[in-house]
């Protein structure tokens, strides 16, 4: 958390516990309950003044490992701004081309403008955070169809193709996430169709030409680069004979 934000959150006493060295809610919070309603009302104050921009009406759940109960909810725009863990579902939209196994094609977005994180920056055909409530299957079902009016019965037989997670300073503050990864592979005839507005056009790319553009720009935002170099390992278009290919393996956690 940074010091001027864990510096402002002393005006809240009866909420939070503020020393040189940490932030800790107060122990009259004792549960779920307690926990999300008065952070929630602190949120609410630094919204107002401007200290939480992105602000998405969103719970998510916060908890440090997958599986443990939730502590309690915080609005998703303000989990970076805490350092808290984040959780999200990012799918690798994939189309078999006509040379054989070999020879994949991916479904990348292009970011809509207007979006607060990434604007115009190239993306997945679908991901999203993980919300309060949902199962990940049933979150990725939701954005799949939001985003790329994927029906349900196609979109179940996505694949978990293992996690990610790193941590880096954002401007909406230090993001902490862990990504569950989804690989897809869609009908040749298929042609996704953003429905909630976040994304302004598609494009079908075969891998090797989205290795290059993430080889010599940073045009893809930037959890989603992560995501697909992941993939391209996986997939065989990027091995040993690669330069820095230790030293991917090793940084997504893969290797020695």
């Amino acid at each position: 958390m940074a010091h001027g934000f864990a510096r402002r959150l002393a005006a809240w006493p009866k909420v939070f516990a503020v020393s040189d060295r940490a932030v800790a809610l107060s122990d009259r919070l004792a549960d779920f309950e307690a926990r999300t309603e008065a952070v929630h009302e602190v949120l609410l104050e630094l919204r107002a003044e401007g200290a939480i921009s992105l602000w998405r009406d969103e719970p998510f759940p916060i908890l440090r490992h997958w599986g443990d109960e939730p502590l309690m909810t915080m609005e998703r725009g303000a989990v970076a701004r805490f350092g808290a863990r984040g959780f999200g579902v990012h799918m690798n939209g994939l189309v078999q081309g006509p040379g054989g196994p070999s020879d994949l094609h991916l479904w990348v977005g292009k970011r809509a403008m207007n979006r607060q994180v990434a604007p115009g920056e190239l993306d997945h055909i679908v991901a999203g955070g993980q919300p309060y409530g949902l199962s990940v299957m049933e979150n990725l079902v939701k954005e799949c169809a939001e985003e790329a009016a994927i029906p349900e019965a196609l979109a179940r037989r996505a694949e978990p193709a293992g996690e990610l997670a790193y941590i880096c300073e954002r401007p909406e503050g230090l993001r902490d996430d862990l990504l569950f990864v989804y690989d897809l592979v869609l009908p040749a005839d298929f042609t996704p169709r953003n429905t909630d507005g976040e994304v302004e056009a598609f494009y079908l790319w075969p891998l090797e030409t989205v290795k290059a553009v993430i080889a010599e720009e940073p045009a893809f935002k930037f959890n989603c680069a992560l995501c697909i170099i992941d993939l391209l390992r996986r997939r065989g278009y990027l091995g040993p004979e690669d330069p820095d290919y230790a030293a991917i393996a090793r940084g997504l956690g893969a290797g020695e």
